[in-house]
């Protein structure tokens, strides 16, 4: 089983599995994308893990055709949404080395990928990651190696926020205002308009029996945020609550690992925090400023599936020295500035 001459030391794969949608792309030891391709959410705990990986194994392949591959690649980095305890990374890693895809892997959270893709290179990982997608979510390392993370299962788990929450919360404020049980808000309007109706009711009938897929509400999210710019009382009290939520993650995080007094960065991405809606990133940064004053926002705007590529090329680093490394981590980086998905500071 051959490697084509266009990837010397071996090809390397990495995965980014959200709950929207999948990237996995093929890059060789110097940083260079040799393919790449797209598909569908990753959803293991509502399919089971085998129907998963199946989502992923088109991808895979095509990747491999495109980077000319007829064998297992080198290593794989796999970091994947609703992979949230240690038991389901330990069965996903189960599964993925069973399709023979690559001679080592790595499994994480995707929140990890964030992570990586907002620090430094070459240089022992410190720093934390919220991500507010569809989801919330956070994790953090320490320069001697701990990990600080939170389970990210839902309201079992405490969680609170995201676009899918966000979007729930904007549809029940909005219902209680049509009938007199909640304060008046303007999204008793603007939130059936968003789907084309006049009223609550239309809508609650529409959700009701399905006229509406429940997928459709996450588009709801840019309506709350609208709704708050303008002033409105009860969108900007769920801002607030959203932004209280990504803090206290994050100073959460900082103090397990000893890092809340140490100027460490504190990356922020997904859907809902990549946007930068205004009132929103203010609240967020300035709750970080009281809390952990020394912690530096850092906006990431690349596809996760960056930081996935990252963590391959620092595993091949370990054979390539470490100014290999860093050459290699500055071309992928540069790659994703020139398609205009370069981090953001």
């Amino acid at each position: 089983m051959g490697l084509t001459p266009t990837a010397p030391g071996g090809v390397l794969l990495a995965v980014d599995a959200g709950n929207s949608k999948t990237d996995v792309i093929a890059l060789s030891p110097d940083g260079t994308v040799l393919g790449s391709a797209r598909g569908g959410g990753f959803h293991p705990p509502q399919v089971g893990v085998a129907a998963a990986v199946d989502v992923l194994a088109p991808l895979v392949a095509s990747v491999a055709e495109q980077a000319g591959l007829d064998g297992p690649a080198e290593h794989l980095s796999a970091f994947l949404a609703n992979v949230d305890l240690p038991v389901e990374e330990a069965a996903l890693a189960e599964a993925l080395t069973a399709r023979g895809w690559a001679r080592t892997l790595e499994v994480g959270n995707d929140t990890f990928a964030l992570l990586r893709a907002g620090l430094p290179d070459g240089v022992p990982p410190a720093g934390v990651a919220v991500v507010c997608g569809a989801g919330t979510n956070c994790a953090g390392t320490a320069p001697d190696g701990r990990v600080a993370r939170f389970p990210s299962i839902g309201a079992i788990s405490g969680d609170w926020g995201g676009g899918s929450h966000l979007a729930r919360e904007a549809i029940w404020h909005a219902a209680r205002a049509e009938d007199g049980r909640g304060e008046p808000t303007v999204l008793a309007e603007t939130v059936p308009a968003h789907f084309g109706l006049a009223t609550m009711p239309e809508l609650i009938e529409a959700l009701h029996l399905g006229r509406i897929p429940a997928t459709a509400r996450h588009g709801l999210a840019p309506v709350l945020f609208a709704a708050a710019a303008g002033g409105d009382p009860v969108a900007r009290s769920l801002v607030a609550r959203q932004a209280e939520e990504i803090v206290v993650m994050a100073t959460v995080a900082l103090r397990r690992l000893d890092l809340l007094d140490e100027p460490v960065r504190v990356v922020l991405g997904g859907g809902v925090l990549a946007a930068r809606h205004p009132l929103l990133h203010d609240q967020v940064t300035a709750l970080l400023a009281e809390r952990a004053p020394r912690a530096v926002p850092h906006v990431v705007v690349a596809p996760p599936v960056l930081g996935a590529a990252l963590r391959a090329l620092d595993h091949a680093a370990a054979g390539t020295g470490a100014a290999a490394g860093a050459a290699a981590c500055e071309r992928l980086r540069a790659h994703y500035a020139a398609t205009g998905t370069a981090t953001a500071a």
